[in-house]
């Protein structure tokens, strides 16, 4: 009873969890999209859109949780929620690859976004303080899809502070270059855990969950 009881608790704390960077991310993708359209900046799209599959990826741990009391629907949950958020980060790598060359090769400069600037500092603290939470709920309920979910949201913080230096590089210098290819260099990381989630691959030792 003491061990259903608690692992209810871990439950309900990894629901709580997914609840806050569900609402965050919202906001966060809303003002990065709208100050990245705005400023034409690659690095602000593709982290708004980053954003609003994070909020995919929180959705997906949420549908695991509530999956966690029936052992075979908890099987099931691990498996697709990997896949479907796999296929979501291959899908935005292909994308910001396609847009940040372009934009190199038709020498596009992005406007200076002090909204932007603000949402993607923000996001480099709070993004890894919720990443290391989750991690922690995965591991104690053994669950590699939770794992991953949280991977994803510390993956959140290292593209925020990629796309802030090409942003705020560009800001402070006029570098117009910066920007874009902070945005290819996000790429081979979204990619990375893309074809891992697809494979199924991340456990949650992989992940560092402690």
């Amino acid at each position: 009873m003491g061990a259903a009881s608690g692992r209810a608790a871990l439950v309900r704390r990894g629901l709580l969890l997914n609840y806050l960077t569900i609402g965050y991310n919202a906001v966060e993708a809303v003002v990065s999209l709208a100050a990245g359209l705005a400023a034409g900046s690659i690095a602000l799209v593709g982290f708004g859109i980053d954003s609003v599959i994070e909020v995919t990826a929180a959705g997906a741990a949420q549908w695991r949780l509530r999956a966690d009391a029936h052992a075979m629907r908890r099987a099931r949950a691990e498996r697709l929620t990997q896949r479907v958020v796999g296929a979501s980060f291959l899908a935005l790598a292909v994308w910001v690859a396609y847009e940040a060359a372009e934009a190199l090769w038709r020498r596009e400069a992005p406007e200076r976004s002090a909204l932007g600037l603000a949402v993607l500092a923000l996001s480099v603290v709070v993004m890894p303080l919720l990443a290391r939470a989750k991690r922690r709920v995965a591991g104690a309920l053994a669950s590699g899809a939770l794992a991953a979910e949280a991977t994803q949201t510390a993956l959140c913080a290292y593209l925020s502070a990629i796309a802030l230096a090409g942003v705020g590089l560009n800001a402070l210098f006029g570098w117009w270059w910066a920007d874009p290819v902070a945005a290819l260099a996000m790429t081979p990381i979204i990619a990375k855990e893309g074809v891992e989630g697809v494979r199924g691959r991340v456990s949650c030792g992989e992940c560092g969950c402690d």
